[in-house]
């Protein structure tokens, strides 16, 4: 699979202020968020299981009291008491900690995994606000102009340079902005609601999005093969190491179990006959050994191994190739946002220009309202556009920083 070097300089600086700001909205959200809890708890009981599986079974205690009293040499037995306890082969123990420790470290990798993913989907939120906000600003900026054209207009419909159509044309164009300003309010609102509920805090908590956000004039290092230390790829290989270490535990519990025990029967003495060992308790040291010689389980186990190691290692290439994917396309579309925020940049300027020139039209007395109209129409678009490329360029930016830092 081809691997690409992306040699570029990191960004210098992301504005400060708003850096810190998202960071510390994600760091709340990793604090707050239910769902990551969710997955912190589930590698603590993971975690735990290492305590679990460290064990010996159950001692065996048994009593029983003879109804009919074998009778023997040395007197009649009255009871039976047996203590038991069987020992898996050497290294049984330590094979299903390393078993149990390992299922532990891929739960670890899901954790990493969700929060990453938490800390994406805040910062687009955040992004997402920021554009919102600044589209907004853009339109009351343009609203405030076309008052003043507005004014003007007024006045030069007083010495019949203008018609009072050039004006009702600049009031229903305000209208139609100042529209288009409530209906992003009504998104903003959604927005934040989403937002907040990613912290997992009041819905109705303002959020106020950093409004200074640009393009920076460089972009940051992709180095050739980040995307190994994944932890969505790692987790493969967690899992992978998780069959391995069920393989061992497999091979060990194919072995022979010992077991040590001990039986007490306590004899009555014989009244009829005195001798030493007249009423001697009996006292049995045992050894046993549970051998699985018709058991196939463990062949079969070991099949099951080797066929779910060949699964991961297939899941782990195609989730290689879809993040892969994910990193080129988050990186070309990086890019592009770059050359639409140039290009918008600078097609702002030349529109503010054609504005200048509209101005010094109206100081001659020569304005037509129908080319103010058009430039502020273009000056909305490129000023809209400019920031929908900063928003595209730090969303993709954001994608880049959850698939390789």
């Amino acid at each position: 699979m081809k691997k690409y070097l992306y040699i570029l300089i990191g960004i210098v600086s992301i504005a400060s202020v708003k850096g810190q700001e998202l960071e510390s909205f994600i760091e709340q959200a990793e604090l707050n968020n239910p769902e990551i809890q969710a997955f912190e708890l589930r590698y603590n009981i993971a975690s735990e299981k290492v305590n679990e599986v460290n064990t010996l079974p159950n001692t065996e205690v048994s009593a029983g009291l003879f109804v009919s009293e074998p009778e023997t040499r040395t007197g009649a037995q009255k009871a039976r008491f047996s203590a038991k306890q069987m020992i898996p082969w050497f290294g049984t123990i330590t094979a299903r900690e390393n078993y149990a420790s390992s299922l532990a470290d891929a739960q670890y990798e899901e954790l990493v995994i969700v929060k990453r993913k938490l800390a994406l989907s805040v910062s687009q939120s955040y992004y997402r606000l920021f554009s919102i906000r600044g589209k907004q600003g853009v339109l009351g900026e343009n609203i405030a102009l076309l008052e003043t054209y507005e004014r003007l207009a007024l006045t030069s419909v007083e010495v019949g340079n203008a018609s009072a159509v050039d004006v009702l044309r600049l009031q229903i164009r305000q209208n139609e902005l100042e529209q288009q300003r409530e209906v992003l309010e009504q998104e903003y609102l959604a927005e934040q609601t989403l937002f907040n509920n990613l912290l997992n805090r009041d819905e109705q908590t303002q959020v106020v999005a950093y409004d200074g956000l640009t393009v920076p004039e460089q972009d940051p290092i992709t180095e050739e093969g980040s995307l190994d230390l994944h932890p969505e790829l790692l987790k493969y290989d967690k899992l992978y190491e998780s069959v391995e270490q069920s393989e061992i535990l497999n091979q060990k519990e194919a072995l022979p179990d010992l077991g040590f025990g001990l039986d007490y029967i306590p004899v009555a003495e014989r009244p009829d006959i005195s001798f030493d060992d007249n009423g001697k308790d009996i006292l049995m040291p045992m050894v046993s050994v549970s051998i699985p010689i018709f058991n196939n389980r463990y062949k079969s186990i070991s099949r099951q191994n080797i066929l779910r190691q060949e699964e991961i290692t297939a899941q782990k290439q195609e989730r290689r190739n879809k993040l892969e994917t994910l990193l080129s396309e988050a990186i070309n579309n990086r890019m592009a946002a770059r050359i639409r925020f140039r290009t918008q940049t600078k097609n702002i300027r030349q529109a503010n220009d054609g504005e200048e020139i509209l101005i010094k039209s109206y100081e001659t007395g020569t304005i037509d309202f129908n080319d103010v109209l058009d430039i502020q129409e273009l000056q909305l678009k490129f000023q809209i556009n400019r920031i929908e490329s900063i928003k595209g360029y730090y969303v993709q930016s954001a994608i880049i920083n959850y698939l390789i830092n």
